[in-house]
């Protein structure tokens, strides 16, 4: 019988205030990586659920998320192949007192020419992609996203 692929689903938030955008430093396997806050979908949750999910509980801030920025595919060198769900959105000023997830070092606000300059650093080619394709305009409404209420009842 042939092996089922099936891709690992993430989310992130792709959030920008005066024109620096909202990021995250993470502890890897690869040493400390920048990324958006981003993770893993969880069962029971809806894809926009886990995006603000993903921030509280990386940033400390509350994530509204306004469009989807895109859907993205990218395989990494341990060969998992990542369908990244982007959003856009609003972000609140972090939970004074709140915890990061373990492995976060800490949440930053980086221009997009000084993240280029940290190519080095990213947790993955979708890191810049996605602050690109934000900066190119690109936004889909969130009802393009449809979840059907057996995946979280």
């Amino acid at each position: 019988m042939p092996t089922v692929w099936k891709p690992s689903v993430t989310v992130a938030a792709v959030v920008e205030r005066d024109g620096r955008f909202l990021l995250v430093e993470e502890h890897t396997a690869d040493g400390v990586r920048i990324n958006q806050p981003a993770g893993h979908l969880d069962p029971g949750e809806s894809l926009l659920d886990a995006a603000a999910r993903e921030t509280l509980e990386e940033t400390a801030c509350r994530f509204t998320p306004t469009h989807l920025l895109g859907v993205y595919f990218w395989r990494a060198a341990d060969d998992v192949t990542y369908a990244r769900f982007a959003f856009t959105g609003e972000a609140s000023a972090p939970e004074p007192g709140r915890a990061l997830d373990d492995g976060i070092v800490r949440a930053l606000w980086l221009t997009p020419a000084e993240l280029r300059v940290r190519a080095d650093e990213h947790r993955s080619p979708l890191v810049m992609r996605c602050i690109d394709d934000y900066l190119r305009g690109r936004r889909f409404p969130l009802d393009a996203i449809y979840t059907h209420p057996s995946v979280t009842t």
